[in-house]
């Protein structure tokens, strides 16, 4: 499996993977296109055989902030299970210590349980719970990782 940076040549299967993974709270095509561009966000994608996107992670930063928010996560429904997930974190957390930053957090739905079990397999520890978070009304939890030179 390779992770690598996107590019904006990689639009349209960005789009086309969120749309086919999340009901609501979509990154439109708009935003992909601006956070490819900016340097407060990092959008990575795993693929294997140079075949189409297993996966995408989105990475936010702050100026100034040494924590980073891991925004999304998806991944191929016939790619779960599959080390896509893991890769990806793993993938951010370097980018993300690359950047300066100590911290990865992130919010995952309240009812997501493979995405729990994902995280917390992988050293994150929640610590907040947040009602009404998502737009279809769903609470979340929010869960961060320190990241040290030794982790990943």
């Amino acid at each position: 499996m390779r992770v690598r940076r996107a590019e904006l040549s990689d639009l349209d299967d960005l789009v086309a993977l969120e749309d086919a993974t999340f009901d609501s709270d979509r990154m439109s095509r708009v935003q992909y296109r601006r956070h490819l561009d900016s340097g407060s966000a990092s959008i990575l994608v795993a693929s294997a055989n140079h075949r189409r996107f297993l996966g995408t992670a989105v990475v936010f930063f702050r100026k100034g902030s040494r924590v980073a928010r891991l925004y999304s996560l998806a991944s191929r429904p016939e790619a779960r299970g599959k080390g896509v997930g893991s890769a990806l974190l793993a993938a951010a957390e370097r980018t993300a210590r690359q950047r300066g930053c100590t911290e990865l957090r992130l919010e995952v739905r309240t009812d997501n349980a493979s995405a729990i079990r994902l995280y917390e397999r992988l050293g994150y520890q929640r610590f907040a719970r947040i009602d009404g978070y998502y737009e279809d009304g769903a609470d979340a939890w929010r869960y961060a990782r320190p990241l040290d030179a030794a982790t990943r």
